[in-house]
């Protein structure tokens, strides 16, 4: 690949999908699902989609298949659902679609989590990233201050990297 031709394609937005996991919430009250993408905006990324699904096994599995089989579609950021009590099952419905885990997503959110947010209660903080079908998928917390952790100093730094590896 030319010089020209890499930076052409590290310049082109990351298309990004967002999903809201909550049972409560709705596009007036979805804070967290909001700030997602205010962030890929102010970082030039583009939204292809946005959508709140229950906290259901079957519907959080069904939006995210409809998202990864789209072509405008790089990268899937979910919110919400990855607590530790029994209605919880985003991380869980993620890792079982996966081809790929992206272990140090998860491992670098909770260290961050801790260091610098919320201590010891990070241990309860489930996130994971993984590639289903070619496409990136990361699964934060619902709560704002997660999004805002996972977002700046993980997601996306790295979004135009992921998205080029994938692309390979």
């Amino acid at each position: 690949m030319t010089v020209e031709a890499h930076i052409r394609k590290n310049m082109q937005p990351v298309r990004c999908s967002v999903i809201t996991v909550s049972d409560t919430r709705d596009e007036t009250t979805d804070r967290s699902g909001k700030l997602m993408m205010e962030l890929l905006e102010e970082q030039g990324q583009s939204l292809s989609s946005y959508r709140i699904v229950k906290d259901e096994e079957e519907l959080i599995q069904e939006a995210i298949m409809a998202e990864v089989q789209r072509d405008d579609v790089d990268v899937v950021l979910l919110n919400g659902g990855t607590g530790i009590a029994k209605r919880d099952v985003t991380i869980e419905v993620v890792e079982s679609m996966a081809d790929k885990i992206i272990s140090g997503f998860g491992e670098l959110f909770r260290m961050l989590s801790y260091t610098e947010d919320i201590g010891t209660a990070a241990m309860l903080s489930r996130a994971t990233g993984a590639v289903v079908r070619s496409t990136g998928v990361f699964a934060t917390p619902g709560s704002s201050g997660a999004v805002k952790l996972a977002m700046e100093r993980l997601i996306l730094p790295e979004l135009v990297h992921i998205r080029n590896e994938l692309k390979k």
